[in-house]
């Protein structure tokens, strides 16, 4: 294969370095995507997408268990983890096929294999050698474990958990951020009994502290138990499975450990180093126009230090396309970019905390106010509680919104145009929310922030 030029090749085939391609094209630039997988990386194929599938198919579980309460007549006979499994590959492939047709139709280079950078302005796949005026990383991540904490037998990360062709009776959960507890609302609508075992004081503790304590008594509610403020001590396996350890002497014992402690960039052995490029921690550190240390060179995506969401990518690939071809693009603050965890309840939030606004603008400029879903009827109907809250700085913006709830993670739309536009409960409370929709609690709680309540105490 002879070599190639291009105005940008990206290392990288997953939601940012695809990102990357698709607004480049649209700028008149050409490209390459250097993909060793497949692409659309780990959010299509090994995290996101499929395990949003397998989060629908326990929902559907939970609904035939709750359907006597509305009134139908059904009966759960049991979770048929290969027809689940064929469900969720099944979205998978369209999404895959789909994708590839994108990138074809836009006339932009797919090399596979597996890319190195090899100076400022190459990549070596291969013999290959591939030349670009900009190179853009965009490596993504893997799933991490704590040192010494091995992933062999019943001990998985997500990445296997999303494979397993059985349903364990018992599992333990080593982290309860976002990808612990969403395997863990999965299993437990499968019927498994969970145990999360998570060291610092709250499951989802990035989240606002009164959505972290609803969440909490939501799981406990659902016969999921958690140990917080746990430290892991070791793990053992036998024929009966694993028996996990914690530094107070207690051991769970459990058929499989997951272990969801986050995760780690890809970017050992890639030839950054060697190039110049500095890391922290193994992320690649940038400007804030997403350069890195060599310039020409940028990154996007999991290997830039912040939130690990593939929007997050796709939001960063654009900038960087826009960034090369001599465009000025609006950077978006990690805290504004909006987060989803989808367990049940969901959680879905976009900026500041309570506490963390406080620290930033002072604590007595801040004014916040939290509507429980309780008074929504859609959300009653659906059988959910939950809130949302705002956070707004005292006759200004509006600087955070956190809710919990089934399907709260369908409001975040609205509430990041809120926080982003930088808008006030005033501007807010003159929109009309439909009726009934969970899309009013929203508008309640601006309407009270705006000193007009309707239906808000």
């Amino acid at each position: 294969m002879s070599d190639q030029s291009f105005d940008i090749v990206v290392l990288g085939g997953g939601s940012a370095g695809y990102a990357v391609a698709l607004r480049a094209v649209q700028l008149g630039k050409t490209v390459a995507i250097v993909e060793k997988d497949k692409l659309g990386g780990t959010c299509l194929h090994k995290g996101c997408i499929p395990t949003k599938a397998m989060l629908h198919s326990a929902e559907v579980a939970d609904v035939v268990r709750e359907s006597e309460e509305a009134g139908v007549d059904a009966e759960l006979k049991g979770i048929d983890i290969e027809r689940v499994t064929a469900f969720r590959e099944g979205i998978v492939a369209k999404k895959f096929k789909g994708l590839q047709g994108l990138i074809k139709n836009k006339g932009i280079e797919v090399v596979a294999g597996e890319g190195r950078l090899t100076s400022p302005t190459t990549v070596q796949v291969g013999e290959q050698t591939l030349t670009g005026k900009s190179i853009v990383l965009a490596t993504g991540s893997y799933p991490k474990s704590l040192p010494g904490l091995e992933i062999t037998g019943n001990v998985i990360t997500s990445e296997q958990a999303l494979q397993l062709d059985w349903i364990p009776q018992r599992v333990a959960i080593l982290g309860g951020g976002v990808i612990g507890v969403e395997f863990a609302s999965v299993w437990r609508s499968f019927g498994v009994e969970v145990t999360i075992i998570e060291g610092l004081p709250h499951l989802v503790p990035n989240e606002e502290e009164s959505v972290s304590k609803q969440f909490e008594r939501a799981y406990k509610k659902r016969g999921i138990q958690f140990k917080l403020g746990a430290r892991f001590s070791g793990v053992t396996q036998d024929e009966t499975g694993v028996h996990v350890s914690l530094e107070t002497g207690e051991t769970i014992d459990a058929d499989l450990l997951l272990v969801a402690v986050g995760r780690g960039p890809v970017t050992a052995d890639l030839g950054y180093e060697e190039v110049g490029i500095e890391l922290d921690r193994g992320f690649v550190t940038v400007d804030e126009r997403l350069q890195t240390s060599v310039p020409g060179v940028y990154a996007v995506g999991d290997i830039v230090p912040g939130l690990q969401l593939a929007h997050r990518g796709y939001q960063q690939g654009i900038f960087a396309a826009e960034q090369i071809a001599g465009l000025d693009p609006r950077p978006v603050a990690d805290v504004n970019i909006p987060k989803v965890t989808y367990s049940d309840p969901e959680v879905a939030s976009v900026g500041y905390t309570e506490a963390k606004a406080k620290e930033q603008f002072g604590d007595d400029s801040i004014e916040t106010y939290e509507y429980s879903l309780g008074g929504n009827a859609k959300s009653e109907i659906v059988g959910t509680s939950g809130s949302v809250k705002a956070v707004r700085v005292k006759d200004g913006p509006v600087v955070g919104v956190h809710m919990i709830g089934r399907r709260v993670g369908e409001l975040i739309g609205e509430a990041q145009l809120i926080v982003n536009w930088e808008a006030y409960p005033e501007d807010v409370s003159q929109l009309i929310h439909a009726h009934p929709t969970q899309h009013e609690a929203l508008g309640e709680t601006m309407l009270k922030l705006a000193g007009t309540p309707l239906h808000a105490i």
